[in-house]
């Protein structure tokens, strides 16, 4: 019996677009970081860089339950001396760049070194419903209607 390893030439990746409007925050960034890694694979190679490419449309749409967009807090230092500042994930959501929530989700989902910042790279995030990556042809992944969990109403 030997144990199977993926090599370069067996990774076979694909583009996945899935829209996140009305999906809950969490469940959304395990699914992809799950596609991102390549564990849906059969052939998951953990020290591989095995993983699909993938394209989320509406991050601002997101859903979070609970009263976790009010009491939900993102901290990060200024590197001075008592510059700890945070922000709510309302806060967030409603600024500038609301996909830095889900991106944030994805990048604390998968494990820390050098692969996995190279699989965070594979993964493109978008306010709007709209996207440059129409010539790849992703295919639609609707993590919505996979379980009635994965979307809130409201």
């Amino acid at each position: 019996m030997n144990t199977y390893s993926a090599k370069a030439a067996d990774i076979d990746k694909k583009w996945i677009l899935i829209d996140a409007e009305g999906v809950v925050l969490g469940r959304l960034a395990a699914i992809v970081a799950t596609r991102l890694r390549g564990k849906h694979k059969p052939g998951f190679t953990p020290h591989m860089d095995m993983g699909d490419y993938v394209v989320v449309v509406n991050a601002g749409k997101v859903q979070l339950t609970g009263r976790k967009r009010e009491n939900k807090k993102y901290y990060w230092h200024t590197g001075y001396p008592g510059g700890i500042k945070s922000r709510t994930a309302k806060q967030i959501l409603e600024g500038r760049h609301p996909e830095r929530l889900l991106m944030k989700a994805v990048q604390r989902m998968l494990p820390g070194g050098p692969l996995s910042r190279k699989q965070l790279t594979h993964l493109r995030v978008y306010n709007g419903p709209e996207h440059p990556h129409a010539p790849q042809k992703p295919e639609l992944l609707n993590v919505s209607v996979w379980n009635k969990k994965n979307t809130r109403s409201g």
